[in-house]
């Protein structure tokens, strides 16, 4: 059954240690041969803020994986109180995004600090998947899909909570409506637009600010 209470009851998320972090980075290249470059996948805010160097990027998309706000937040882009959401990976479908090749120098102390940026709670699994970029070839990236077994796993939520998140969450990098509107705007000026997304923020968020989408 799909619950229709916000806020919704998710408790403390536990922080990594930075020994946890490292730990975590250190598995998921357990595989790198340390002088190749490596491929990462950006389905959220890697898009329009990836803050990496990357030697390029490329339009992309992989199958099995499909984007929803399926995470909720309660420092970024809200509150205890009134949490938010961001965009997470979950099992089935198929995603578009940015896939970014990062080199091999440097690529330890780069992927630490995303991994400060994404991994503090362990809310993601790191996962290399099979990647198509747009112009034909295929790649092996990393990306971060949801752990659906932690507490803040959201899952599919209903319009009322959708747009009781859209209308009023506000955390410390802002709002969730900004978040969801700056991706789907992102999306767009790639060619690669997300209807899903876009149709929920129609639904539950244009009312804020008037979004054509």
């Amino acid at each position: 059954m799909i619950s229709t209470d916000y806020p919704p009851n998710f408790g403390t998320s536990r922080h990594l240690s930075e020994e946890e972090l490292v730990a975590s980075l250190v598995a998921s290249l357990r595989d790198w041969d340390g002088i190749s470059n490596i491929w990462l996948f950006g389905y959220g805010s890697l898009i329009w803020k990836p803050e990496l160097s990357s030697v390029e990027s490329c339009r992309a998309h992989v199958h099995g994986y499909h984007r929803g706000l399926y995470l909720w937040s309660s420092v970024n882009r809200g509150t205890p109180k009134q949490p938010g959401l961001v965009l997470a990976l979950d099992r089935g479908g198929s995603c578009v995004g940015i896939a970014y090749q990062l080199p091999a120098d440097g690529l330890y102390d780069s992927l630490l600090t995303l991994w400060r940026r994404e991994m503090p709670m362990e809310s993601y699994q790191p996962t290399w998947m099979k990647c198509h970029l747009f112009d034909g070839r295929k790649v092996s990236a990393l990306s971060f899909v949801i752990r659906r077994n932690i507490p803040s796993y959201a899952g599919t939520l209903p319009d009322a909570v959708l747009q009781k998140v859209l209308s009023h969450a506000h955390g410390s990098h802002g709002t969730t409506h900004d978040y969801v509107v700056r991706t789907v705007s992102a999306l767009r000026s790639h060619q690669m637009p997300d209807i899903a997304l876009e149709a929920i923020l129609r639904r539950c968020g244009s009312r804020i600010t008037g979004d054509s989408f």
